[in-house]
């Protein structure tokens, strides 16, 4: 036996890490795990300690048959998975799979795909860490009972094929709490101040943007303000300077980028994480999951040296930070590029970008702090009690933010420079315009996806690396959750303006309440989590679920046994399914709305088998609209339940014929005659106008005009541009037309031929 193997997680990773060893090993994929507890039954023997029942997925059995052939023929089996719970479990499947021994089995792991970090990882091999893999089962069989258990309850007392998991229904459970949160807010007008200030003595000619000291209730306390405030001379009453530094926040933890990619790239979190494996995989960053801060030595070196050569020895400042983030597990590096000298890479716009934001934030959270000046004014007038203050921020040194980053020490940002001229106790401020605009208290605001794991985090809920999934889990496969806008109420309110000794009333439109890209729960997301914080509070316990990730942490250090963690929680639990399951308590939403001022008929908004809607009337004559993606029930207003009902809407007529906007199952749309034009995402089917119809119906018949390229009626052959290309269709079935072949120049006989020596194109069924 000679040769050595190395078998990896990715095909990527392999391909990279192959050309780092050469000849003498062979780098092979598992592609992820090869094998798992089976799909559709519970595959845990719960009276046998909770064993597991591990199977090979059928799409898995042709890698651990290449692998198997592989590992018989050589000297020494290296198993370099990922430095994690989840790529030590995969190394112990492999050894346990293909019947590995221990003599000639070695595991190592490496946090950055470079030469001399895989050849340290050789020269240093360990045997697998089985604390970690029973962490990792721990987590898997957990959520495997949880999951499997609850889901049922859900289909039998709610609607069938939903979900519910450990972590997913607890971060649902934040999403649903915060819209309540919203929805119970009282909101409250207030009037801000603010005034345009001129200094008499400036040397040029410069304004300063001053606001009063406290909000004022209503326009009446406003107006009165103003008009105390006419022929006032301001005075400087106190000038406050104040030195202050701004250090850079620490480098890239797995939520942290994903929080700051998604603030400053606008990237989902289930995109960041994707292009941060490619960019471990290629060999640009350390590995992408992590909960540390910790940098390196030879990055520290790295950093520092880079720093004063482009920057000069002022610039920099080495600093080691501290994970704060609860419950960190495995102490790995922070994310961070492997090469500190190299700026840019190549790759695509998104991975360059990811790339950047990485980079700047590794040197950045080496350099020195930046210092920063700044001045708080206060003005006054004779017999006025209330005054106006300003402020200012000078940049003394840049530090760190040479680099053009606005990462503080809170990783959100930090002030901009606002210049202010020099002023002087004592010196007289003309104050040219004051205005009083009338604003409102905001609730708290919605979730983003970056928010969500920022809140996640906090509370210690799940790990980094499981919020893309959960969230995904909750948008996409059970549909709790959309990504969405909203649009927020138009309040018409009156501002006033002091200029020149004259107050004058300014009417405008105000929105409130407009968010753009939140996380906005369904009525189903809603009507499941009042479900199981009911029957099942502890599992949806914030301190709970935190608490079981402890556990977790526990039995990695090797602190407690998996098995009695999961035994100690699944008996009250089993017991409580069983409870529920036996209880004739049924999950039934209804609420009712009014009548309706036309005809005095009854709304109700209820929920059923195809989710939330309004029924009008009773009995035979009853009629039905289904809510609009993000409407609720438990928010819905009688005037929203009345527009359901307006469609269909008759627009007006074109060449005779009735064009009527209505609504179906795949969404709004036109329908004009035996035709139906779809709408426009995002048009309103209630305001769209004549006109607009009009050019969406002709839109669609020029493009019915030009969809048929050839019809030979003899043979009822068809040549019809679709929406992926030409094809030829010929008795209900469809046929390709080979690459290269004009479609447009083919003859009848030509079609036939194709027809005859070719398979129809179509779905294939799935067997299962």
């Amino acid at each position: 036996m000679e040769g050595n193997l190395v078998i990896v997680e990715s095909p990527t990773k392999a391909q990279t890490i192959q050309k780092f060893l050469g000849k003498g090993f062979t780098v092979k994929s598992s592609e992820g795990h090869i094998r798992d507890l089976k799909d559709n039954s519970l595959s845990i023997d719960v009276k046998d300690g909770f064993k597991p029942e591990y199977v090979i997925p059928d799409k898995k059995k042709k890698i651990v048959s290449d692998l198997n052939k592989a590992a018989k023929g050589v000297e020494t089996v290296w198993l370099a998975s990922d430095e994690d719970r989840e790529g030590e479990a995969i190394s112990w499947h492999l050894f346990e799979t293909l019947g590995l021994k221990k003599e000639n089995t070695r595991r190592i792991v490496f946090h950055e795909i470079t030469r001399d970090a895989i050849l340290k990882a050789i020269e240093n091999p360990r045997d697998i860490d089985m604390n970690l893999v029973n962490a990792q089962q721990a987590r898997r069989v957990l959520d495997r009972l949880v999951g499997f258990e609850l889901s049922p309850i859900l289909w039998r007392k709610i609607q069938p094929k939903l979900s519910a998991g450990r972590v997913q229904s607890v971060a649902l459970r934040l999403i649903v709490d915060r819209e309540r949160e919203i929805l119970e807010f009282k909101r409250e007008k207030y009037y801000k101040v603010e005034a345009l200030m001129h200094p008499e003595n400036a040397a040029e000619p410069v304004e300063v943007k001053a606001a009063l000291d406290r909000r004022l209730p209503d326009i009446a306390a406003a107006e009165d303000f103003l008009k105390r405030c006419e022929g006032k001379t301001f005075r400087i009453t106190d000038i406050e300077k104040k030195e202050g530094t701004r250090t850079p926040a620490a480098p890239f933890t797995t939520s942290s980028l994903q929080q700051e990619a998604a603030r400053r790239l606008r990237l989902p979190i289930s995109t960041t994480m994707s292009i941060a494996q490619k960019l471990y995989e290629a060999g640009h960053i350390t590995y992408m999951r992590t909960d540390s801060t910790n940098l390196s030595s030879l990055a520290i070196a790295a950093s520092k040296d880079y720093i004063c050569r482009n920057f000069g020895e002022e610039y920099s400042k080495v600093r080691q930070y501290k994970t704060r983030s609860k419950g960190a597990q495995e102490a790995h590096e922070a994310i961070r590029p492997t090469y500190i000298d190299k700026e840019t890479i190549p790759g695509t716009a998104q991975e360059k970008r990811l790339y950047e934001l990485i980079w700047k934030r590794t040197v950045a959270s080496q350099m020195a702090d930046a210092r920063i000046l700044r001045t708080t004014m206060k003005a006054g007038a004779e017999g006025l009690a209330e005054t106006f203050s300003s402020q200012a921020v000078e940049i003394l040194f840049d530090g760190f933010l040479k680099l053009n980053t606005d990462n503080g020490e809170d990783g959100q940002g930090g002030e901009d420079e606002v210049f202010m001229p020099e002023l002087n106790i004592g010196d007289i401020l003309d104050a040219r315009q004051i205005s009083a605009e009338c604003r409102f208290t905001a609730p708290p605001s919605r979730y983003s996806e970056q928010s969500l794991v920022g809140k996640l985090e906090e509370l210690g809920i799940g790990r980094p690396s499981t919020y893309a999934p959960t969230i995904t889990t909750l948008k996409k496969s059970r549909g709790y959750i959309i990504s969405g806008d909203k649009e927020g109420e138009k309040i018409e309110v009156e501002n006033l303006v002091l200029r020149n000794g004259d107050i004058s009333r300014v009417r405008k439109t105000e929105t409130v309440g407009a968010e753009k890209n939140r996380l906005l729960p369904q009525e189903i997301g809603m009507i499941v989590t009042d479900y199981l914080v009911e029957h099942f509070g502890r599992i949806l316990d914030y301190g709970f679920t935190a608490d079981v990730e402890k556990e977790f942490d526990q039995i990695a250090a090797g602190d407690m046994e998996w098995r009695d963690v999961i035994s100690a929680f699944y008996s009250p639990f089993h017991k409580r399914v069983e409870e529920t399951l036996s209880d004739n308590v049924y999950s039934h939403v209804s609420r009712e709305l009014g009548t309706d001022p036309k005809d005095g008929l009854p709304l109700i908004a209820k929920y059923g088998q195809y989710g939330a809607y309004v029924q009008k009337g009773e009995g035979e004559n009853r009629v039905f609209a289904s809510l609009a993606p993000g409407q609720l029930i438990e928010s819905l207003t009688l005037e929203d339940a009345l527009k359901l009902f307006e469609l269909p809407r008759t627009v007006g007529e074109h060449n005779g014929i009735p064009v009527i906007c209505t609504k179906g199952r795949f969404g709004p749309y036109i329908k004009y005659g035996d035709t139906n034009v779809s709408l426009p995402r995002g048009t309103d089917p209630l305001s769209i106008d004549l006109r607009s119809c009009i050019a969406l119906i002709e839109q669609a018949a020029d493009k019915a005009a030009n969809r048929i390229i050839a019809d030979y009626e003899a043979s009822g052959i068809q040549v019809i541009n679709g929406n992926y290309g030409p094809y030829i269709k010929c008795d209900g079935s469809n046929y390709r037309i080979p690459k290269g072949t004009d479609a447009s120049a083919l003859t009848e006989e030509e079609c036939l031929n194709i027809v005859r020596n070719s398979e129809p194109t179509g779905r294939k069924r799935r067997r299962k």
